[in-house]
């Protein structure tokens, strides 16, 4: 049984998941457009910024792919938004450290990048990961999740009974002097 037949079609995990997909894949889609619209070269290191990162061809193009592939993650939803922001949040970190690598290299600087898309690398990653992530990884999980009932059933039941107090016992002074 698949994980996403368990989740009721309107369950609210499904509209964080999609909704993390779909307004990155919106941002990253106006982001390309805006880039190519500045007519850069596809592989140059010079030009305009658009939303305060530098942008050329490739990355214009880049962004829509990736943009165009978190929307379709959005109009798909279910689990497969939440692993598919999970696996491009984690994609974004690495191109974020793509980026610290090229600085300062016109000739391996590919994708334009400068500090500004780096940090955006990484923060607009970790943004989508936590959006994929949610609802699945956290210690207080809904209990109508079917992540909750998972992780319920391995654990050990607690032992029935009386409450009980149990002192713990510390090897050692009780207070050491001069420590």
């Amino acid at each position: 049984m698949k994980v996403q037949d368990e989740l009721p079609v309107d369950h609210r995990l499904l509209l964080v998941w999609r909704t993390g997909a779909g307004l990155g894949g919106i941002f990253l889609i106006v982001f390309g457009i805006l880039g190519l619209a500045d007519h850069p070269g596809f592989l140059s290191t010079e030009g305009d910024d658009i939303a305060g990162m530098s942008t050329n061809g490739a990355l214009s193009i880049l962004s829509i792919v990736m943009g165009a592939v978190l929307v379709a993650g959005a109009v798909i939803g279910g689990n497969f938004a939440a692993n598919l922001n999970m696996v491009v949040g984690i994609l974004f970190v690495l191109s974020g450290f793509y980026g610290l690598t090229v600085l300062g290299r016109p000739d391996a600087n590919i994708l334009n990048f400068r500090m500004s898309n780096v940090l955006f690398a990484f923060i607009f990653g970790l943004v989508v990961v936590t959006f994929g992530m949610y609802g699945r990884v956290s210690s207080h999980l809904p209990h109508d999740t079917p992540y909750w009932r998972k992780r319920s059933a391995e654990e050990e039941p607690l032992p029935n009974g009386p409450k009980t107090f149990v002192k713990v016992m510390r090897p050692g002074p009780p207070n050491p002097i001069g420590h």
